[in-house]
């Protein structure tokens, strides 16, 4: 059975597949991205189908989650530097219907546009207070929020003077690790949108809007932080941008 992914799966053994939109999801090779070039695959992909012996297990539940996993800024003694954050949303299905009970994971660069990871190590500093992950579990109507500092630029060396614009990382799990999917989410009006080769890889205007977040007053807390509402859809017309399984910047 075929069909367009926003009527309905393809069904491939024993669980539907989805394929992607078409002209939505950025190719494995994108010339102005230039590690695609060295690690794109060069053969036609084949599909494994997956079936329930893949897909039962592990078990993911509020039960692995820790209690401060939500709130980046609270994870540590001290409070970490930058401009505190809410970052909040829903995970949909086609036809807007909630996702329930699914992991969403983030992870960032601090205020200063450093990660910390071993990999990085640019000249900015390092913020003892703050380890840019998070995770937590979508409700029963797919809500799911976060509180964290505003990520910085970074210099990633792709081409003269390239800087990323300032993002968050999200992983979205189903109910089995086989399931995951991951995204970036953008801030709005970010001057570095222009010559940003990752954001722009994404060649429908529509599509790129959807990676960047909104900002929302009724979000925002008075004297405590400004809220960002970002909502993420995983099938149909109106999907949220997923990276491949060879896509992940530096």
């Amino acid at each position: 059975m075929t069909q367009h992914p926003s009527q309905g799966p393809v069904e491939h053994g024993a669980l539907p597949h989805y394929p992607p939109v078409e002209g939505v999801h950025p190719p494995l090779d994108s010339p102005g991205y230039g590690s695609t070039a060295l690690r794109h695959p060069r053969e036609p992909l084949q599909l494994l189908p997956q079936r329930l012996t893949e897909v039962t297990g592990p078990v993911l539940g509020e039960g692995r989650l820790g209690q401060l996993d939500h709130d980046l800024t609270r994870q540590h003694d001290g409070e970490p530097q930058g401009q505190r954050i809410i970052v909040a949303g829903r995970v949909l299905d086609v036809g807007g219907r909630p996702v329930p009970h699914t992991l969403v994971e983030i992870w960032q660069a601090n205020a200063a546009g450093r990660y910390r990871h071993a990999a990085d190590s640019w000249p900015a500093p390092l913020d003892p207070s703050f380890s840019g992950v998070g995770r937590a579990m979508t409700d029963a109507e797919g809500r799911y929020r976060f509180v964290t500092v505003r990520p910085g630029a970074y210099p990633w060396g792709n081409h003269t003077n390239a800087w990323r614009p300032a993002h968050i990382h999200f992983s979205l799990f189903g109910r089995a690790f086989t399931q995951r999917l991951v995204t970036q989410m953008y801030f709005p009006d970010d001057p570095l949108f222009s010559q940003d080769p990752i954001f722009n890889a994404v060649t429908d205007p529509a599509a790129r809007a959807r990676m960047v977040a909104a900002y929302d007053h009724r979000l925002t807390e008075e004297k405590w932080a400004i809220g960002f509402r970002f909502d993420l859809v995983l099938r149909g017309p109106s999907a949220s941008v997923f990276e491949g399984e060879d896509d992940h910047d530096d």
